[in-house]
């Protein structure tokens, strides 16, 4: 699950947004968490989900807004929750796949795009592989470059904790050891010149971690903006306390957006000066 969330700050003229990244696997999961785990996104704005079993449809719930995607049955799939003070500002939602969907949303002079990956296990076929990044391939290449865009969250890959080959794409602070669906990970951003937002920030393991089981922790969950909107994502971690199920985490990315406020026209009431008539 991906949410994407915004809150006003002191300055009046600038809005921080968070898009949160979290992975479950049923809807009753996630309503429990936006009571609990999820309890700040009633003071943010919207987010990603991953995994969630049901239709190519939309669900409204207390105020927030799912869109979710699932072609076949019985197949996880991808969705976005918009929370209620954006839930109008979504202007275009469009499901490509069980593993990709978008939503479209114009607040201010801004026009944002956020898309919601499921990628494919390690363990599936190369062609379903090759499918998933086609497709996201598809959806990256139709988003103008001029317009603020922002992928996440399961990518189910590795790209290890040195940056060795691209210093572009993210500094070095991974995790891990790279692996071949981690290679293809930043291939996809090299390209498009995109960074990744989680391993651009110095931080302790414990907010690098995005999976995490009895056996082994991993950073399989990323979330990537362009280069040039780098400067907008002010910090990115895994909340290590927060999480939806046993083994998934949650992931935080903060975006600072001005968003200008139009000045509104007061017109008072036209004043006579009686004192300045005189009498005939």
């Amino acid at each position: 699950m991906e949410c994407c969330s915004s809150h006003s700050r002191k300055d009046s003229h600038e809005r921080e947004w968070e898009f949160l990244g979290v992975v479950g696997d049923k809807l009753g999961e996630r309503a429990q968490a936006k009571e609990s785990s999820l309890g700040e996104c009633q003071q943010r704005g919207g987010g990603k989900l991953n995994e969630t079993r049901f239709g190519s449809r939309a669900k409204d719930a207390d105020g927030y807004k799912l869109w979710y995607s699932r072609v076949q049955r019985g197949k996880n799939g991808a969705g976005i929750l918009v929370d209620r003070h954006l839930r109008e500002s979504v202007v275009e939602v469009r499901r490509l796949n069980n593993r990709l969907m978008t939503i479209k949303l114009v607040v201010g002079d801004y026009t944002l795009n956020v898309v919601s990956t499921y990628a494919p296990q390690a363990r599936l076929d190369k062609e379903i592989k090759m499918r998933f990044w086609e497709g996201l391939d598809e959806i990256v290449h139709n988003i103008p470059p001029t317009k603020r865009l922002f992928i996440g969250r399961d990518f189910n890959g590795h790209i290890g904790s040195s940056a060795n080959g691209y210093t572009k794409v993210y500094d070095d602070f991974g995790f891990g050891e790279r692996n071949g669906g981690g290679t293809s990970l930043l291939d996809f951003p090299k390209v498009f010149e995109l960074v990744i937002a989680n391993s651009s920030f110095p931080k302790r393991e414990e907010h690098l971690v995005t999976f995490q089981s009895s056996v082994e922790k991993t950073q399989i969950g990323y979330f990537l903006l362009r280069r040039g909107n780098r400067r907008l994502c002010e910090d990115c971690k895994v909340i290590p306390g927060e999480t939806l199920t046993t083994q998934h985490r949650l992931l935080v990315m903060d975006v600072g957006i001005i968003i200008r406020r139009k000045k509104r026209l007061v017109r008072g009431r036209p004043r006579i000066r009686w004192g300045a008539l005189t009498k005939d």
